[in-house]
């Protein structure tokens, strides 16, 4: 065992800086700090490029004064301190303000060169800086016996800071740390012989260089060996998992020749496109075999995914098991249940009533906010095997869930589930059950290999006969302020024509999150440069209290639809708008999947600035359903040229669902890259990054596979197996577990 590794930090640096790393970073131990890496370097004789700086984004940069000036604030007691930086290669200068800012008036004078960090703001049409951090430069600390030309040169790590602790701050820490931890007494996860092949440094040096580097050259080859390790730590969980899941026994389900799913097949009013009917072969002949289908299969919004995992389950049923769908919310498991049952027509049974004729099957609802009878019911018709489908959200993961013969779980979404939801409903059958994971959002190969590496997987790239294409269009209201009226009018306009409108909004209600307004401590807004006006975003309850007194939509029926609201509320609300009741829908985000309502053809998304790209692509999937062409309007107050209406160009410029998951992946800062925001642990790839190392995960996956195959139990790797049981933490990595 790394016992180092695990040491808490205070033997090794103390127990105020532990405490202070502990506060802020949320790390306890000597390893955590070891493979806390830095971002980047800065070099200490090299000015940062002003003009390339991002508007928004946390920076830090080395910078030279140039002027040092006080004002008075106008609307409060104080003063301004407005320091001009320039990184002398005349790209432009840069305004830093300080509120209350004696320090920085007496240190900051014309000259000096220091080293910045802080948020890029915006205020009058110029970038700034508004109270960052600083470090002086021209005070560095000589450092003994070391030539002045040769510490010029030696770069800077700048690391993941916060707004309480600062790069430099860090930095000392790891210092302190390099000097006190027994580095020689790690043991290596990388195999010697792959280390060898690869040339790689030993761990305890590559520790050194890449937090205290003398050269660039020193933290490329130190950062080289901790992105393959990374690769090959994450692979070789990933092929563990596979083998592990190839090596168990399942019950084939083989197909019935004149069963149920034939008698469906037979009745179905449209044909199976190319890709659906080949999905459908490859599932049938895994459900066939006797050890455990594990697929992944993703497709478009709309992309027909239901049809192939129904089929799938019909089999499953005729072979005499029963088939669990997890859908990630009440309104989506309630949707599934009646499409599924709509789709199934007279061959859903009632189970009160008994069975209508040898091929049909009972599907049953199962979610947490259900009225106990019904609950009890279900429970009972799961537990007996009345039951041949049973559709539910997390609540099917409870430990009163029972089931008589589980054979084949789907899971919608994906991307709200994690591998241990997966494993607890795993657990309900005799033996492992067939598995089918479905997702909307397309997942880039390099992703699907890296987070999905369990899994086989399938895609669905054509859309089914009567899906209506979708156009999108950015409404700017900063640059047009009147197209805020005609979103009324034209969704009037929608709703005269017969058809029906969502309306999306960031936030429930005024207490929610997203709100941005400045601390009581902080100045007004626009005191300090740079500091814009704070935004308020849309909410669902304003926006239905606004859009009852709007004069286009008079007499319309509308109605808000949230996560807060009653379960036979939300149920009742969504029956109204499917039956074509309520013509406009006021949602928070709850509507994103699955939801479908075939009259729906016009989609306004307030604030759409706030929602990621592949969020903004499955909300406009919930038009244009029923044959019928769908707009979406994504509208947003943000200025033009602004990072975040990146996004909201990319989306509208295309609806190729692939190609968006690639400009998201590009876009998406660092520590997004597998949705560990989402799922509010840190990122999983530290160093490594999908769309960029696509060649060293290939390697490593192939390193990881013939190491797997040789030692499936990993006996003779057992720094390798340690890596990858750290990894895994749950308490201390987001890893597979996707929000």
């Amino acid at each position: 065992m790394n016992v180092e590794l695990e040491l808490g930090l205070e033997r090794r640096i103390g127990k105020r800086s532990a405490a202070v790393i502990e506060k802020h970073l949320g790390i306890t131990t000597v390893g955590g700090l070891l493979n806390y890496y830095p971002r980047r370097y800065l070099n200490r004789g090299e000015l940062t490029p002003i003009s390339e700086l991002p508007f928004d984004e946390d920076v830090t940069l080395i910078a030279r004064v140039v002027s040092n000036s006080k004002r008075q604030m106008r609307a409060r007691k104080g003063f301004i301190i407005d320091v001009v930086i320039t990184d002398d290669a005349g790209t432009g200068t840069l305004k830093i303000s300080f509120f209350n800012g004696h320090r920085a008036k007496n240190e900051l004078q014309p000259g000096r060169r220091a080293m910045f960090s802080g948020k890029v703001t915006r205020y009058a049409g110029s970038l700034g800086l508004t109270n960052p951090d600083y470090q002086l430069l021209d005070e560095d600390p000589d450092v003994p016996g070391m030539d002045p030309e040769k510490l010029a040169a030696m770069p800077i790590p700048i690391y993941p800071a916060t707004a309480h602790l600062t790069s430099w701050s860090i930095q000392k820490v790891m210092t302190a740390l390099l000097e006190t931890a027994d580095l020689d007494a790690l043991r290596d996860p990388l195999p010697a012989a792959i280390a060898a092949r690869e040339k790689f440094l030993p761990l305890p040096k590559a520790y050194r260089l890449i937090h205290a580097p003398e050269t660039a050259a020193d933290w490329r080859k130190a950062r080289d060996r901790f992105r393959y390790q990374e690769a090959l730590v994450l692979q070789s969980a990933l092929a563990r998992r596979r083998a592990q899941l190839a090596s168990e026994e399942a019950t084939a389900r083989r197909p019935v020749p004149e069963g149920l799913l034939a008698a469906f097949d037979r009745q179905l009013p449209f044909t199976l496109t190319a890709g659906q009917s080949a999905v459908g072969k490859t599932l049938a002949a895994e459900l066939s075999q006797d050890g455990p289908m594990n697929r992944l299969l993703q497709g478009e919004v709309g992309s027909g995914k239901t049809i192939v995992a129904l089929r799938a389950m019909l089999q499953v049923v005729d072979a005499g098991g029963q088939a669990a769908l997890l859908a990630p919310t009440e309104v989506l498991a309630a949707q599934h249940f009646d499409s599924i049952r709509r789709t199934l027509g007279p061959l859903a049974r009632d189970g009160l009533l008994g069975g209508l004729g040898e091929h049909s099957v009972q599907v049953s609802l199962l979610t947490g906010s259900m009225p106990t009878a019904a609950r009890k019911q279900s429970l009972l018709d799961a537990a007996s095997g009345a039951a041949g489908i049973v559709i539910g959200t997390h609540a099917l993961l409870s430990d009163n869930v029972t089931f008589f013969d589980l054979g084949l779980i789907v899971v919608d979404e994906q991307h709200r589930f994690g591998v241990e939801q997966r494993d607890a409903l795993r657990a309900k059958a005799s033996k492992p059950p067939h598995l089918l994971v479905m997702t909307a959002t397309p997942i880039p190969r390099t992703v699907a290999m890296t987070v999905f590496g369990d899994l086989e997987t399938s895609v669905l790239d054509e859309l089914p006969a009567g899906r209506a294409p979708i156009t999108t269009h950015v409404v700017g209201l900063a640059e047009n302020p009147a197209w805020a009226a005609r979103i009324w009018s034209r969704s009037r306009e929608e709703i005269e024509a017969g058809h029906q409108v969502y309306v999306v909004c960031p936030k429930i209600g005024a207490d929610d999150d997203g709100d941005f307004t400045p601390g009581e401590a902080e100045p007004e807004p626009g005191e300090l440069e740079g500091d814009g006006a704070a935004r308020e975003l849309a909410s669902v309850t304003a926006v239905v209290e606004h859009l009852k007194e709007e004069p286009a939509l008079a007499g319309v029926a509308l109605a808000p639809l949230h996560g807060r609201q009653d379960p036979v509320l939300k149920s009742e609300t969504m029956a109204s708008f499917t039956a074509n009741e309520t013509k406009l829908l006021v949602s928070t985000t709850v509507i994103e999947v699955g939801v479908d309502v075939h009259n729906a053809t016009l989609m306004v998304i307030l604030d759409a600035d706030r929602f990621g790209i592949s969020q903004l692509h499955q909300l406009r999937g919930r038009v244009g359903r029923g044959g019928l062409p769908g707009t979406c309007l994504l509208v947003t107050t943000l200025e033009p040229g602004h990072p975040s209406r990146r996004r909201l160009d990319a989306v509208a410029a295309t609806t190729d669902g692939f190609e968006l998951s690639q400009e998201d992946l590009k876009l998406r800062r660092e520590g997004d890259i597998l949705g560990a925001s989402q799922s509010g642990g840190r990122s999983t790839l530290k160093l490594l990054r999908v769309l960029e190392h696509e060649d060293i995960i290939a390697r490593a996956r192939l390193d990881a596979q013939k190491i797997v195959a040789a030692d499936p139990a990993l006996t003779g790797y057992a720094a390798l197996a340690e890596a990858i049981d750290e990894y895994l933490n749950p308490e201390k990595e987001a890893f597979l577990e996707r929000g």
